[in-house]
This record gives structure tokens, C-alpha cells and sequence, in this order.
């Protein structure tokens, strides 16, 4: 089941970085090409989004059958075994939410960009026919 989480993190971190070089100032040859590459890059990392629902199933799965753990009834290593699943469980789910948000941000923001981009052309066709 590690695979998943490694596929999910650098998924994140592509999205990530591709959202940090569209709003970094000064990077505005680069950026039209950048658009071009982030806008055929959201369809395939559409496919995110029903991956981290089903990974999200798969955390709340572990969460209903993983046995309890009390103070009485488990040895001190069980109750470490115990903790550590917690642990990345929620370290899990944090890396669930920081997609979907990279990925909705990336959306918005690459939607944005080319908004103000043809927004920028209508001004010059505006001023050029006056």
C-alpha cells in the first residue's frame, strides 16, 4: 500500500511547484508557456481527485477494524504498533487534503492567468482601435 502514497506525493509536488512558477512575479515569458503545459496537465491530475477519495476509504477501513488499544490490555510494543498506525493514518489524510487543495488552487489560479491574459488582449485591441 506504499506505492499510493508515494504516487499521491509527488503528484502533490508536482502540483506544488507548478503552482509556484505560475504566481511567481517576473516570469512572464515563461508563464505563457507554463499555461499551456499546466492546462493539458489538469485533465490527467483530474484523476486525483476519485484516487484520494479511495484512499480516504481506505484510511477510514483501517480506522473501523483497527483493534483498540488500552492501557491494560496491550503490551508496551503493541501500544507503539498502536500509536505508529495513528500516526501515519492522520500523515495519511493530511497528504489526501493537501492534493485536492493543490489541485483546486492550480485549477483556479491557471484559470485566473488565462482570464487576465485575454483580458489584457481586449484592452490592446481597445487602445489600438481608438
Amino acid at each position: 500500500m506504499a506505492l499510493e502514497w508515494v504516487v499521491l506525493g509527488y503528484t502533490a509536488g508536482a502540483e506544488a511547484i507548478m503552482l509556484l512558477l505560475l504566481t511567481v512575479p517576473g516570469l512572464d515569458g515563461l508563464r505563457k508557456g507554463l499555461i499551456a503545459v499546466i492546462r493539458n496537465l489538469l485533465k490527467p491530475f483530474m484523476s486525483v481527485v476519485p484516487f484520494c477519495l479511495f484512499l480516504l476509504m481506505d484510511i477510514y477501513w483501517k480506522y473501523e477494524t483497527r483493534p483498540t488499544c488500552d492501557d491494560e490490555s496491550c503490551t508496551p510494543s503493541e501500544y507503539l504498533r498502536h500509536q505508529k498506525s495513528i500516526m501515519k493514518s492522520q500523515r495519511n489524510a493530511l497528504l489526501i487534503a493537501a492534493a485536492l487543495i493543490l489541485y483546486w488552487l492550480l485549477y483556479s489560479v491557471s484559470s485566473l492567468v488565462v482570464k487576465i491574459d485575454q483580458m489584457n488582449q481586449r484592452l490592446e485591441r481597445l487602445k489600438n482601435s481608438d
